[in-house]
């Protein structure tokens, strides 16, 4: 596997790729999510499985465009920045996996807004969104936008940029980490996806706040919120959801970027031939 050589995949494929990962790691992670949003709410936990999955369907069907845009955004990112004369250096991956991560909170922001919501009424996507746009007026789906910009950025940096940095440096150290592939990509995904996590969460646990919380009862700004939240309970409540959320990101970023990986090797084992 290793002397193979892995080929840059294309916009289409990145497209392509990116929408299948993003629903594969929902679809399998979808109760790390539901518990998260729960313990940062302060809601009680679902008492059966159609709970634990409700908004699955939104989550996945919009996490794979999502996943798409983050994926393909990513790769025109990396082909301005070095013309597609070369390879991109470990800062250039970060960077360009961050601006790819702050494109896609255009779509990911209403879609977390609109999965916070369905759980707390308890309603389909559809009558959801009637909801909100009638009580609270269509531009109350971007709720939490800048909040979201900013975790979109730093996780697309872990997923995109640190993970694959972490297993190519780990790959230079031994041939017996390019021999062992899956551990390495997976240990590269936990470095990420725990930096990421650490990071972002009390700035995900703002927005999910915020999110919850569309009358501007007890939050108003995702900035006003976290020293809100501090001043109640410490750095703890800013991190509550995280071992969920951590886990949830170490798992996301090693379905991604194995899908991704092999899909490289696939072609580049093929234009071989």
């Amino acid at each position: 596997m290793s002397a193979v050589k892995k080929k840059p995949l294309s916009n289409t494929e990145n497209l392509v790729l990116g929408a299948f990962g993003g629903v594969i790691e929902t679809c399998a992670q979808m109760p790390l999510i539901t518990y998260k949003i729960c313990v940062q709410e302060g809601r009680a936990l679902p008492t059966n499985i159609p709970g634990w999955y409700r908004g699955v369907f939104a989550n996945a069907s919009s996490l794979a465009p999502i996943t798409a845009v983050q994926v393909f955004s990513n790769g025109v990112l990396e082909r301005a920045i070095t013309a597609g004369l070369r390879e991109t250096s470990e800062s250039e991956k970060i960077l360009a996996a961050m601006g790819a991560g702050s494109i896609s909170a255009l779509l990911y922001s209403p879609v977390d807004l609109l999965v916070i919501q369905q759980q707390k009424l308890k309603l389909g996507p559809g009558p959801a969104i009637a909801h909100i746009a009638r009580t609270h007026g269509p531009q109350m789906l971007m709720r939490g936008f800048s909040a979201c910009v900013v975790r979109e950025a730093v996780y697309t940096a872990g997923y995109l940029g640190i993970a694959p940095v972490v297993k190519g440096r780990l790959e230079k150290l031994s041939p017996f980490w390019v021999e062992n592939d899956v551990l390495t990509q997976f240990i590269g995904s936990c470095v990420g996806g725990t930096v990421a996590a650490m990071l972002t969460h009390p700035v995900d646990t703002a927005k999910t706040c915020i999110q919850g919380d569309l009358t501007k009862t007890n939050y108003r700004t995702a900035t006003s919120t976290i020293p809100q939240l501090y001043a109640k309970g410490g750095i703890g409540i800013l991190y509550k959801g995280g071992l969920a959320r951590t886990a949830r990101l170490c798992g996301a970023f090693f379905i991604i970027n194995s899908l991704r990986e092999a899909a490289m090797r696939y072609k580049g084992a093929h234009e071989e031939e």
